[in-house]
């Protein structure tokens, strides 16, 4: 048994904002089941919204998101959020992080989807996670002891209290870890889903973890599906930023006709869930659809990780159009936490993509998740630190590793399924087939120590997904990123679904 102040379990960028706050006066531990570098954080092209700029403020960048958010948002988070932006941003500056300038020395702001306002920031034109992670990284050295392939496998809870993790090492031993506080920053579950554009690693295993000890989640129907994803030969490639689109590039048909075109006011800007649904109907009627980025100048030296992905696919972005597809990107769902991250057990925190604060409402906009990871992982910080929170009394944890069989489907076929019936565009009959295809694993009562890293992922996925499935049957009505076919007229706000494990009944219940 290893006892620290904080565990942190996951590295990207919310993770590694709290552990630098942290590290300044706490013991911290954090784990990573592959590289600090494999998150979603690192692979991130678009960049960090805020109303930096002497034309915009809060209010304005506020409102975008409640209007991409089907206004589906918490308001007071997402003041929140919106008003600590700008000085998180600025704090960041003063640290040493240098965010692209354009020739007047000025920050280089550009426009995305469903933002009035110029006020995106980029590093490395398109590579902004991955400046942002290492800029992180280097503030961390020899601060934070770091765990790479070291599995969080389930929470320790005792009376109510999380104290810590079960844990696998990549020689399958297994080890237990105690702290007063556990913060959970895995990211999202963007596997559970063929075409996806998340890191390999992410299979909603904080979500997961949380579920079985007893946390409540919300909103897990929204899933994000980013309208441009690079397909090729039936494939997901890699993603083509918003901030292409925003650069002036185009979503056309074969014959070039623009399919945005008189689908909404902003046309090739709009919601993310808008766009991602009239290419999915035009690949239902058996249309290809592109980028036509011939408008955008000087593509190669604005976005050069997008123009090395064409290249390295045999892709010219000069003269050829970019086939596109939607695929998965950002769960707006998850576990439910407040602004400082404090969820429904005490002891435990979630933080980033992983938890549900509601500032994205039912549809990111984008470029606000990297703004999230650090102003909520700075909140996150600041709240374990003023709690001074104390082991239990008691907290003897006894570890079961008596060995059970697992029979369980492999995860290329959980990704197919949820691809097919929990998708862009949803149905009762569907979401049930699913719902049914699921509920013959029984996920729920298999010991998570004696399986493999695999099986963990693959149990992991099946809850996950099942989460997904469940709330989406629940919520009869089309909003955001959640379209019901059946239920096809759009509404705002229809209330928040929130669900929590009955663990004696092994039930999952909407509240």
């Amino acid at each position: 048994m290893q006892v620290y102040d904080v565990i942190i379990i996951g590295s990207g960028l919310a993770a590694l904002t709290a552990a630098g706050r942290l590290s300044l006066d706490r013991n911290v531990i954090l784990f990573t089941k592959s590289q600090d570098k494999d998150s979603n954080s690192y692979q991130a092209q678009g960049g960090v919204a805020a109303a930096i700029a002497a034309d915009d403020d809060w209010q304005q960048h506020f409102t975008d998101t409640m209007n991409a958010g089907a206004f589906h948002n918490l308001s007071k988070n997402l003041e929140q959020l919106t008003k600590q932006g700008v000085s998180t941003i600025t704090e960041l500056i003063k640290e040493g992080m240098h965010f692209d300038k354009g020739t007047d020395g000025n920050l280089d702001l550009a426009k995305e989807g469903g933002h009035l306002k110029r006020r995106i920031l980029h590093a490395g034109g398109d590579a902004t996670g991955k400046a942002l992670v290492s800029f992180m990284l280097s503030l961390l050295k020899e601060k934070v002891e770091i765990r790479e392939y070291e599995m969080a496998v389930d929470l320790m809870i005792q009376n109510g209290h999380c104290i810590g993790v079960h844990a696998t090492c990549a020689d399958g031993e297994i080890r237990q870890y105690q702290a007063p506080a556990t913060i959970i920053a895995t990211g999202g579950c963007g596997q559970v889903y063929t075409y996806n554009s998340n890191d390999s690693t992410i299979t909603g295993d904080g979500i997961a973890m949380a579920y079985r000890a007893g946390a409540l989640l919300t909103d897990m129907e929204f899933i994000q599906f980013h309208p441009t994803v690079l397909y090729q030969n039936k494939r997901a490639i890699g993603l083509i930023s918003e901030a292409v689109r925003g650069e002036g590039a185009f979503l056309q048909d074969r014959q070039g006709n623009r399919i945005m075109e008189g689908v909404h006011e902003h046309k090739d800007l709009a919601p993310r869930d808008i766009v991602a649904r009239t290419i999915f109907n035009e690949m239902e009627r058996g249309e290809d659809v592109f980028l036509n980025i011939s408008p955008v100048r000087h593509f190669s030296r604005r976005f050069p990780t997008i123009h090395q992905l064409c290249k390295r696919y045999g892709l010219d972005p000069a003269g050829q159009l970019l086939p596109v597809i939607p695929a998965a990107h950002f769960l707006m769902g998850g576990i439910k936490a407040d602004s400082n991250g404090e969820t429904s057990i005490d002891g435990l925190f979630a933080v980033g993509e992983t938890a549900c604060t509601g500032v994205h409402g039912a549809n990111r906009i984008a470029s606000n998740s990297l703004l999230e990871a650090m102003v909520f992982g700075n909140r996150t910080a600041e709240r374990i630190l003023e709690k001074r929170t104390k082991m239990p009394a008691n907290t003897n944890d006894s570890l079961n590793v008596d060995h059970h069989t697992a029979s369980l489907p492999d995860k290329q076929e959980i990704s197919e399924r949820m691809s097919k019936n929990v998708g862009v565009i949803r149905t009762r009959q569907g979401l049930e087939e699913m719902k049914n295809w699921l509920e013959q694993f029984d996920f729920l009562h298999i010991n998570q120590l004696t399986l493999t890293k695999d099986e963990i992922e693959t149990i992991n996925m099946l809850t996950v997904s099942w989460l997904i499935t469940t709330s989406a049957l629940e919520r009869n009505a089309s909003i955001g990123s959640h379209f019901r076919a059946d239920y096809p007229v759009p509404v705002q706000h229809a209330g928040r679904k929130e669900i929590i494990r009955h663990i004696s009944e092994n039930i999952v219940e909407p509240v």
